[in-house]
């Protein structure tokens, strides 16, 4: 059994992975990290793990596996792996988050696609129908898009409306607007890869936007946890 770690700005999630499929999902904030193997089904045999939240986080994770006697493999951006070539001007420099789900996407979808990460921020990655990541975009998520507004400006709230195809009140101006805007953003990346290119969705706010994709798209609950667990089959 593997323990797949994908270590967010936001929170920690975590799978075990058996060769197959999973067992057990979840996610945790990063302070109840120390206390994950307990809340686990079966201890397991390895940890692999990639993290984007800060070296703080990177050394409770490395205490954690040394503290258990597992053996921990980092995941980090590399010029190609698991049939993803890395068209980053500088492949290193590619979030390791961004690197696992191009990874998963690629096995879940032969397909070009664009590669969605809704989270605290908003990552939209061209992949291309032989594995090529062309490279992408990085924009505020729908929270900080909010969030900004209401620090910035004078007289705008925290936005706590609904989507509207056309808003008439405030709140549904910023919601719907955050919305469109991250929508926008997906749909023209998505059509640079060719009218038959699918959408691979994930994230916390993954579901908030779903509903609203006008081209092709399939809602994955963790692409990060499925490029680790593929990554964890051939290393």
């Amino acid at each position: 059994m593997i323990l797949c770690l994908d270590a967010g700005n936001t929170r920690l999630k975590y799978g075990l992975f058996d060769g197959r499929s999973w067992s057990k999902q979840g996610a945790l904030d990063h302070k109840a990290l120390d206390d994950l193997l307990a809340k686990l089904p079966e201890k397991p045999a390895r940890i692999v793990a990639c993290n984007v939240a800060g070296e703080a986080t990177g050394n409770r994770i490395e205490a954690l596996a040394a503290q258990s006697g597992l053996p921990l493999d980092w995941l980090t951006s590399s010029f190609a792996a698991c049939g993803v070539s890395n068209g980053y001007d500088n492949p290193r420099q590619l979030g390791a988050d961004r690197w696992a789900a191009l990874i998963g996407a690629r096995a879940l979808h032969e397909g070009p696609c664009a590669v969605v990460m809704a989270g605290t921020a908003t990552t939209i990655d061209a992949l291309d129908g032989k594995g090529l990541f062309r490279g992408g975009l990085i924009l505020p998520g729908l929270s900080l898009m909010r969030a900004a507004l209401a620090h910035n400006t004078a007289g705008l709230p925290h936005a706590a409306g609904h989507y509207r195809p056309h808003p008439t009140n405030t709140d549904d101006a910023i919601v719907s607007g955050a919305i469109h805007a991250t929508l926008g953003a997906i749909e023209r990346m998505q059509l640079t890869l060719g009218d038959a290119a699918m959408c691979l969705l994930s994230g916390g706010a993954a579901a908030e936007l779903a509903p609203h994709m006008n081209l092709p798209c399939r809602l994955i609950d963790n692409l990060v946890l499925e490029g680790l667990a593929v990554y964890s089959q051939v290393i």
